[in-house]
């Protein structure tokens, strides 16, 4: 049994049964989600464009030029955001 594997034999009982391979699995499932997940995502952006009057579906759908002119104008900083 490796180290990492002790942590989930729920019983201790040197073995892990099906449902203690299932809470490893979980585990391991969770932890890579969290590593994906940005500290800027999507949500966060579109508060931010929600606040100056900006929709952000019409942005992502704008011409790169266009979409500069607007962010500027509503005092963002184009720079900032990926579309």
């Amino acid at each position: 049994m490796f180290g990492f594997d002790k942590m989930f034999d729920f019983n201790c009982d040197g073995r892990l049964d099906i449902f203690e391979r299932a809470a490893q699995f979980r585990f391991m499932d969770e932890m890579m989600k969290s590593g994906e997940s940005d500290s800027f995502d999507d949500d966060d952006e579109q508060d931010i464009f929600a606040e100056a009057g900006l929709d952000y579906d019409e942005l992502e759908f704008m011409d790169p030029e266009e979409r500069r002119e607007v962010l500027e104008k509503a005092g963002l900083d184009p720079d900032e955001f990926d579309f």
